[in-house]
């Protein structure tokens, strides 16, 4: 059985219309044409569905049992060409993306703020939650993309770099290391500090590559969240070492930042996606602006 759209169209235009030339008048083609697409859809279907008389023209009984399977079927088909329209012209859709905590609020809401302006019919869903997280809502397909660290260890996560980052310290301004400019790692390698514990992604990141220099930090307090540090620090409960995106916070807790050189680390964002999976085109055109945004994800020195 070989029954198109063509066929269906036609039936149902011949049903309403009760007359070939009226249906092939609505339909924009010949008579003859129309004729032959009811013929086609009769042989295919093994069933007669109009009695044709001289001069009247009338549904059978199978006629009239399929003409509203046909419009159904018809009504179905028009929903998904205009959803389809709809999606690829961004009129509606849903894009889902994961990010660790302060990603999640500092670097993503003006760009979903811009975004929701051009697209207002287009639904965004942040998930804010531990870095480690990312990358498994990203795998499970529970979100179109994530931001956070590419290990490299997980083949089937593809990742695109979107913005580096610097580490810096973080402490009161009352504290000595606040009268300098600049710190060197040895200068704060002998004092504990307050960081995120084993297993937190920056810091396995930055104990690497600290390792290499034959330098070792140690963490009095282990907190997960950055907003936890910053407030520890603000007790004066010791000073941080963390990335330069947390510096607008930092200031605005009253706190200030030094830079961290010798040697200088660098943390890298990246955009992480399913290797495996396309983008809807909502989801491509967040990606787009994310990278067109990028210039403005510093520290706001």
């Amino acid at each position: 059985m070989n029954v198109t759209l063509r066929q269906l169209r036609a039936f149902i235009a011949v049903a309403e219309a009760q007359h070939f030339t009226r249906a092939a008048e609505r339909l924009d083609l010949s008579q003859s044409s129309v004729s032959t697409l009811v013929r086609e859809l009769e042989e295919n279907l093994g069933l007669r569905l109009f009695d044709r008389h001289t001069r009247m023209l009338r549904l059978t009984h199978a006629g009239a049992e399929i003409l509203p399977l046909a419009r159904k079927a018809m009504a179905d088909l028009d929903s998904v060409l205009g959803s389809s329209a709809e999606l690829r012209t961004l009129g509606r859709g849903r894009v889902s993306i994961a990010a660790a905590s302060l990603q999640a609020a500092l670097m993503l809401p003006p760009v979903m703020r811009r975004y929701a302006e051009d697209n207002p019919g287009v639904k965004v869903n942040l998930y804010d939650v531990p870095e480690h997280e990312v990358i498994e809502k990203v795998r499970t397909g529970e979100v179109d993309f994530g931001l956070g660290s590419d290990t490299g260890a997980q083949r089937d996560i593809s990742a695109r770099l979107l913005v580096t980052d610097v580490f810096v310290a973080v402490m009161r301004p009352d504290h000595a290391f606040a009268r300098r400019r600049e710190l060197s790692w040895r200068d704060i390698a002998p004092i504990p500090l307050i960081g995120p514990p084993p297993g937190n992604a920056v810091r396995e990141q930055l104990d690497f590559a600290l390792a290499h220099e034959g330098i070792r930090l140690e963490r009095r307090y282990e907190v997960a969240l950055p907003l936890t540090i910053l407030g520890m620090v603000e007790a004066g409960l010791g000073i941080a070492v963390m990335t330069s995106a947390m510096s607008r916070l930092a200031r605005a807790l009253g706190l200030v930042t030094r830079p961290v050189t010798k040697p200088r680390v660098e943390r890298e964002i990246s955009l992480l996606f399913h290797a495996d999976r396309s983008l809807s085109p909502a989801a491509q055109n967040f990606r787009d602006l994310l990278f067109a945004s990028r210039d403005s994800f510093g520290d706001g020195e």
